[in-house]
């Protein structure tokens, strides 16, 4: 347990809370451990503009006392709000456009209901863009279509369920798509746009940490999405990830990663098939 004479203060005096290197160092132990995410040395700012809220809404005085709770109470429900508050959920609709046409010809080209999985779901618009494409290349077929949407943070999801979203998150999106998959807010919801029901029901959340022993899934899936995730795990981590997809994506399904993650060289189970798009290596055809 780290003390005040292991590590000297290293954050301006005109912060609330004092912050040491030793506290710093503890959270990205902590983080790495409940969630597999890998904190460099230049997140220590946002690490503390976002667990000093925790501390406020808490009433606590220092980040030790803080961590020492959490490292005490292994099960306690601020695990969830300390994960949560370093989790980074930047997304769009059609974010990396260039894969959804790559989804679609597959689509089209599977014959059957498509199955897919979006590991980080943030606060969906990921899953979201990925059901308006299976219907846009499917049609009618595309109603037997399932998205199983996940992420560790509780409270994206909730926003992700709801479906509503500022209109400015698709002010860039073609008319069509937009009178066709959304519905515009009138009134007291101005200003704000709905993912059609018919859509929405497609995607089904669940909570869902990619570092847990076990995952609650029973099912197989032709697609996988997991983009930009990756990148905040280490190289040992990605590669069992990486593994654990094997037994859950169908014969001559895809894998979709993010525009900055290589899998090439941390995984003999998939190889590349195209931009940011896998598929399962020889070795297990």
């Amino acid at each position: 347990m780290a003390t005040a004479a292991t590590s000297a203060p290293s954050i301006p005096v005109d912060r609330q809370f004092d912050f040491r290197d030793a506290d710093f160092s503890r959270v990205r132990k902590m983080i790495h451990a409940r969630a597999g995410i890998s904190l460099g040395a230049h997140k220590r700012e946002m690490v503390y503009s976002r667990l000093a809220r925790r501390l406020r809404a808490l009433g606590r005085q220092d980040f030790g006392s803080y961590l020492d709770q959490l490292e005490n109470e292994p099960d306690a429900a601020e695990w969830e709000d300390f994960v949560n508050a370093l989790t980074t959920n930047l997304t769009a609709f059609f974010r990396e456009s260039h894969h959804f046409p790559i989804l679609a010809d597959f689509a089209q080209k599977r014959g059957g209901p498509v199955s897919v999985w979006c590991c980080a779901a943030s606060t969906g618009e990921e899953p979201y863009s990925i059901a308006m494409t299976l219907v846009e290349a499917m049609g009618p077929r595309a109603s037997a279509c399932t998205v199983l949407a996940t992420d560790i943070d509780t409270n994206v999801l909730n926003r992700a369920r709801a479906a509503v979203y500022p209109a400015e998150r698709v002010a860039k999106m073609e008319d069509e798509r937009l009178r066709r998959f959304f519905l515009k807010g009138r009134g007291a919801n101005a200003g704000q746009v709905r993912v059609r029901p018919e859509i929405a029901d497609m995607v089904r959340y669940e909570t869902l940490n990619l570092l847990a022993p076990s995952w609650a899934i029973n099912e197989k899936f032709d697609v996988i999405f997991c983009r930009n995730v990756m990148i905040y795990f280490d190289k040992p981590t990605q590669a069992k990830i990486l593994e654990r997809f094997v037994p859950l994506l169908k014969p001559g399904g895809l894998l979709f990663a993010g525009h900055s993650e290589n899998f090439t060289y941390i995984s003999r189970d998939f190889r590349l098939r195209g931009q940011t798009v896998y598929e399962l290596s020889l070795i297990h055809i």
